[in-house]
């Protein structure tokens, strides 16, 4: 946890936005944000999965007909505060089955323009790994797994594969924990490094696998719609960071100071509608960061390709 030396003043605040350019300044410059492969849903889909507040299986917008959108969380390199877990969108058959749909998209691991990305995205669940029974019942997922699941990698790789399907089952509504079983039998310690697990596994278990802020929504390579709405978690100083959104040519199109509900050492959430101005769809850059409460030098900067489109 980062020491609470001072709070940054927003009018510092402005200095940073004012200053930091996206080829010149300290946040340094922005990549190319189109991915340079074909993605596992088309380019530019929208981030379709069912919100915490909707009902299960109703997106947040219709899908293109005969499929189904879900979400898969794997791991987005990055210094420290900014390394941890991402979205990324899994487009299936259409299907009522949305959480076994998640579970197989997380499985399969990291396609497409993601095998590319830089920093890197990856799966800390082992190759191989089988999805052999699934069920929810009162807010719980009894998901079993082959034994491949538990196979080798150490304490951290075992913990990260653990959340990593936490996550992608609880973002469904009518999941809240996970108890975990591989090969039918409910999991009480978990592989070689023996963690022991006392019963169903919630998000807040895992919060040491999130970036300093976390964007759950949009996620990674998704389109964000106009204005956009971004939402996610946070664990900074006095609960205050920054969101800076760049067009395909690196010109700011907003930024701004975000307050998250908590901060300095617990873990807040945060919801901002960021309007935007572009003349035809492209591929742009959605960055959070933190502006140091020693010096005001940014920091935790994590960034995601998003696409954006003309104002309907």
């Amino acid at each position: 946890m980062k020491r609470p030396l001072a709070l940054i003043p927003v009018a510092l605040i402005a200095v940073l936005l004012g200053a930091c350019t996206p080829s010149t300044g300290g946040l340094g410059s922005v990549g190319s944000a189109a991915p340079s492969a074909d993605p596992s849903v088309a380019p530019g889909s929208p981030d379709l999965t069912p919100a915490p507040s909707s009902p299960v299986g109703t997106p947040d917008a219709s899908p293109a007909t005969g499929t189904s959108v879900v979400r898969a969380y794997f791991h987005l390199a990055g210094p420290q505060g900014s390394e941890g877990l991402v979205a990324v969108l899994r487009q299936t058959p259409e299907t009522q089955a949305v959480a076994r749909a998640a579970m197989n998209g997380l499985l399969a691991g990291p396609q497409g323009s993601e095998l590319e990305a830089s920093p890197a995205i990856t799966s800390a669940v082992p190759a191989g790994t089988r999805l052999l029974g699934l069920s929810i019942a009162n807010g719980i997922a009894t998901v079993d797994l082959s034994r491949e699941f538990e196979a080798g990698g150490g304490s951290r790789s075992a913990f990260g594969r653990l959340a990593q399907v936490v996550f992608t089952l609880t973002q469904f509504p009518t999941v809240r924990s996970v108890v975990f079983q591989v090969e039918g039998e409910t999991v009480t310690v978990f592989g070689s490094e023996g963690i022991v697990i006392g019963g169903p596994m919630a998000r807040a278990d895992f919060e040491d696998f999130l970036p300093a802020i976390f964007v759950d929504r949009p996620a990674w390579g998704a389109a964000i719609g106009n204005p956009a709405t971004v939402t996610g978690t946070a664990n900074v100083f006095e609960a205050q960071f920054l969101i800076t959104l760049f067009d395909a040519s690196g010109r700011e199109q907003f930024g701004g100071p975000v307050m998250a509900t908590s901060g300095s050492g617990t873990r807040g959430t945060f919801e901002i509608t960021i309007p935007y101005t572009v003349d035809q769809a492209q591929w742009g850059t959605l960055r959070a960061w933190n502006a140091s409460a020693m010096d005001g030098s940014p920091e935790d900067i994590r960034d995601y390709p998003v696409w954006l489109t003309p104002a309907g």
